[in-house]
């Protein structure tokens, strides 16, 4: 796991740096987020951006990844960008990715989703909120989303084992 004092460290370039976010991202999702080192990861990542530091799939793909995880609708929107550049230079696992950043900017807009990726909290169940219905599976399926029955079944089950583990 990547140290906040390596974040911005001269000794580290972008590229393994963003990996190392990325990787730290990935992490914090398992062991809860501490939303100042979430914050410095954004900020981190939205500086590389400005100084176009961010180039290859590899980059795009993590940068992405890290700002999936902010707290900002500017941050799901770069992460819908990155995500993309990332998947026409052949990162094929960006495309979920974009799916993601796309419904989570959508969320946080006040707006439906669009493909289903989200499980939200609302009131006081898990569920997918407002879901844009004239979206297939098969639009789904070719930005490597299940379809949207599984989706409603990955929110069930969340709610039964909440309601299991009490």
């Amino acid at each position: 796991m990547m140290d906040d004092d390596m974040i911005g460290s001269p000794f580290l370039e972008p590229d393994d740096e963003l990996a190392q976010m990325a990787q730290e991202t990935i992490e914090s999702q398992v062991g809860g987020s501490d939303i100042e080192s979430v914050r410095r990861r954004c900020e981190r990542v939205l500086a590389l951006y400005e100084q176009g530091a961010i180039k290859d799939s590899r980059d795009n793909f993590h940068a992405a990844l890290v700002l999936l995880y902010g707290e900002r609708p500017r941050h799901y929107e770069l992460s819908r960008l990155l995500s993309h550049r990332a998947a026409k230079m052949g990162e094929m696992r960006a495309w979920t990715l974009e799916a993601m950043a796309w419904d989570r900017w959508l969320l946080s807009v006040g707006k439906p989703q669009h493909f289903g990726t989200q499980i939200i909290r609302e009131g006081g169940r898990w569920s997918l909120g407002n879901i844009e219905e004239r979206t297939t599976d098969t639009e789904r399926a070719m930005y490597g989303v299940p379809p949207l029955y599984v989706q409603r079944q990955r929110a069930q089950q969340l709610q039964r084992q909440e309601e299991r583990d009490g």
